[in-house]
Parts: structure tokens; sequence; C-alpha cells
């Protein structure tokens, strides 16, 4: 029989709650009565993460393992369950205990008029700082790109395995599904869902990550508005650039002709002549970058289609 639900767990040193979550976890699916699997990331574990994983698959098969040779990241333990998925439904969440499994149907409801639901965590019970630095990262995700998910940064989701297909993850985008789906055109939902303390282990999260999310929150930008024509970013610069260093320079002419000033000690001059040229650079990386994305492209569409009749 076909699998229904896929659940995907990255684990990094969370040994003590990986029998604890897995628990909860069955006693959900088996209510669900239909077939399931439970993949385990473990993404470079120095405990024995990987050690109690292995155990429970041989207990239950249902229990699957992808152990990492190192430490990749959350994004990369996602992106290595999506793709070793095999069910219909797709459910990402956290191995530390933080996320509910209970919450589960509550997303899967909302499947039957989306393509993605989204857990919104709305009574938090990380610490103060945490809180914080996901606000500051919520805010600056909706200002970018648009959509008004509450909390995107939420691994608890439930996604239907066409949308997770049109996912190619990298760095900390785990962060951006949501964006990524909408941008390709799914219909992307949110449910509230629960959000419990941590019960033991320490949190990954850090400022670190916070500036590694910014960086790839601008790539995202880009590949949403950018990523078909990038000449008609880099080129709109490099005009705007070139036109006001000609500008600057008939300014200049002017001054040079008509009132005799000198301009060889004039810094404008320096600045006009820099913004010509960084202007023509601009436009010229636009070209190139044109070239790329066409090479990118080749054999794979820049586009999702739903259905063909």
């Amino acid at each position: 029989m076909a699998t229904e639900l896929s659940v995907v767990i990255p684990a990094y040193n969370e040994q003590d709650n990986i029998q604890p979550l897995t628990q909860e976890l069955i006693s959900v699916l088996n209510s669900y009565g239909k077939p399931y699997e439970i993949i385990f990331i473990d993404d470079g574990s120095t405990d024995a993460t990987a050690e109690k994983i292995a155990l429970l698959h041989e207990k239950n098969r249902n229990i699957r393992l992808i152990q990492f040779r190192k430490n990749f990241g959350q994004t990369a333990a996602l992106d290595a369950g999506f793709k070793n998925a095999n069910g219909k439904i797709i459910i990402p969440m956290d191995s530390d205990l933080q996320n509910d499994p209970a919450d589960i149907p509550r997303l899967l409801s909302g499947l039957n008029n989306s393509d993605a639901v989204v857990g919104w965590r709305k009574d938090r019970k990380d610490a103060l700082p945490k809180r914080l630095f996901s606000r500051l990262a919520n805010a600056m995700r909706k200002a970018l790109t648009g959509e008004r998910i509450h909390d995107s940064g939420c691994t608890l989701k439930a996604i239907r395995k066409e949308a997770v297909e049109e996912l190619d993850l990298y760095g900390e985008m785990h962060r951006f599904i949501p964006a990524l789906l909408m941008w390709k055109g799914f219909k992307v939902t949110e449910a509230v869902v629960r959000h419990r303390p941590r019960h033991s282990g320490k949190t990954k999260y850090n400022f670190k990550r916070l500036l590694k999310g910014f960086l790839d929150l601008l790539v995202v930008k880009f590949w949403m508005q950018y990523s078909t024509r990038p000449i008609h970013l880099f080129g709109g610069l490099g005009m705007f650039f070139s036109l006001l260093g000609v500008i600057m320079g008939l300014h200049l002419t002017f001054l040079k002709i008509f009132r005799g000033e000198q301009l060889a000690n004039r810094p404008m001059l320096l600045l006009a002549v820099l913004l010509v040229v960084l202007g023509t650079q601009f436009v010229l990386f636009g070209f190139i970058a044109d070239i790329l994305i066409k090479t990118h492209y080749k054999g794979k569409p820049p586009y999702s289609i739903k259905r063909t009749l």
C-alpha cells in the first residue's frame, strides 16, 4: 500500500528527545489509520542520536534513518528528507519536542483547500532573545517577500508531495518555504499549533544563523522577482548610475565652457566617470547573469504546471 504520510525530522544532538518524540508520533499516526513513515535525518550528531534512531528502526520498520557524515545544517537535513520521502503528504517537524505531534491532524485537515499548511506558534515558549530574533526575521521576510504568514520559521508544516518537489533548499532557506511555494503558485495557509518548552538539549539558534538567514532572504527576494530576467535588476541599476554620471558630466561641462572653471581638482569629475563606468559594468553583468539564468533553466522551465487536460 502506498505511503500516505512522511514525517521528516532533522535531529542534531537530540538523544534524549528521540524516544519520547517517536512514541508520541506513533500514537498520533496510528490513529490516523493510513500508511506512514518517520524519517529521521541525523545531522552529524556527536552524541548517541543516530544510535537511538537505529534501535527504533530495528523495532519498527516505518522508522527510517538518514545519517550525515557531519553537521550540514537544518536546511540540508530537510532537503535530504524531502528528497527521500515516499508519502503523498510531507510533514516536517523539529526533534526537540517543542512541536506537538497532536497538532498534525489539524494541519492535515487544512490541506483540504490548500497545498501547504504552516504551523503558527502563537504562544511561543522560547527564551526572550530567541523570540525577539524571530520577530525581527519575520518582519524582514514580510517586508521583502510580501507574504503574510505569521510564523514562517515554524518547522511543523503539512505539504503536498507535488509542492515539495518544487523546492530546492540550501543555506538557511527552510525558513522561507512558504514564500518559495507561493512564488511557484501554490496555495499556502496556516494553522495555530502548540509550542512546548524544550524538554532537553540546547537550542541551535543564534545570531550567526540570523545573519545567514538574512543573506538567504535577499537571494529569495532576487529569485522571486528577477530569477527569469536578471537584466531588469542589473540593467536598471546600470542605467541609473550611468544617467547620474552623465548628468554630473554635463553639469561640469557647462561650468567649464560657460564659466571657465577648472575641473581638474573637482571630486565630482572623478565621481561622474566612476558612475558611468559602474553603470556600464552593471549592464554587462546583467547580460552575463541573463545568460547564466538561461543555462540554469535549460530543460527546467521557470514555472509550475498544476495539471494538463
